[in-house]
C-alpha cells in the first residue's frame, strides 16, 4: 500500500500526546525498568488506533523496509521511529544497545535472529514489547505478511539519528545501507510542534 502524501502536516493528537508523555516519563522515571513499564502502557494506547501516523510516514516501497524518524529528543534521551515494511521485507537495525519500546501499528512483525532465523512468533497489530539496553543490539525486523504492509512504532532510549539502517531480503540477506527515509518536506517533529496545547 502506498500513498500520494508529500507533506507531513501537523502532528496527529495521539502522536503528540504520546511524545509528550514519553518525554515526561524519561524526565521523571527513576530507572530503565520503570521507563519500560510505563512506556509499554503508553505504546499500547498509541497503537490501539490507526490514526496516529501521518500518511507520509507510512509510505512503503515494494519489497523494501525503511524507517522514518518521527521525533528526536533535543537532549538525545530518546527517539521515536516508524519502521515501514513492505510485504515480505525487513530491516536490519545497526544500533547501539539502547532500551527499546516497540508496538505494531499495522500488520504483523517478527524479530529476525542472527543468521536469518525468525522468532517463533510474530507480534500482531496492537502488540507491544520492551527491551532493556543490556540485551544488546536489536535483531532485525521482518514483515510476517507476504502481501501486506506492516508498520512498527519504536522508541529508542538514546540518539540513533546517525545510525545506518539496512534493508533485509526475505531470505535474510542484507541489502544496501540507508539513512532515515525522511525527505526535506518531511522532517521529524521537534519540541516546538508538540508544545502546543494538548487536550485530554
Amino acid at each position: 500500500m502506498t500513498t500520494n502524501a508529500t507533506e507531513r502536516g501537523p502532528v496527529p493528537p495521539a502522536l503528540k500526546r504520546f511524545i509528550w508523555d514519553i518525554q515526561s516519563m524519561v524526565e521523571l522515571a527513576d530507572s530503565e525498568r520503570e521507563i519500560l513499564l510505563i512506556g509499554r502502557d503508553l505504546m499500547t494506547r498509541l497503537v490501539a488506533s490507526d490514526d496516529c501516523l501521518p500518511a507520509v510516514f507510512a509510505e512503503a516501497l515494494p519489497g523494501r523496509g525503511r524507517q522514518f524518524q518521527l521525533y528526536s529528543d533535543g537532549e538525545e534521551r530518546f527517539a521515536v521511529v516508524a519502521s515501514v515494511l513492505a510485504g515480505g521485507a525487513g530491516l536490519s537495525l545497526e544500533q547501539p544497545g539502547v532500551w527499546e519500546i516497540a508496538g505494531v501499528l499495522r500488520g504483523a512483525v517478527a524479530r529476525r535472529l542472527p543468521g536469518g532465523a525468525e522468532d517463533a512468533h510474530a507480534l500482531e497489530k496492537g502488540a507491544v514489547e520492551a527491551r532493556l539496553s543490556k540485551t544488546g543490539p536489536s535483531a532485525a525486523l521482518a514483515n510476517a505478511l507476504a502481501e501486506e504492509v506492516s508498520i512498527a512504532i519504536q522508541v529508542y532510549g538514546g540518539p540513533v539519528a546517525g545510525v545506518v539502517r539496512r534493508s533485509v531480503a526475505p531470505d535474510g540477506a542484507v541489502g544496501e545501507a540507508e539513512p532515515y527515509a525522511n525527505g526535506e518536506a518531511t522532517p521529524p517533529y521537534d519540541i516546538f510542534t508538540i508544545q502546543t496545547e494538548i487536550k485530554d
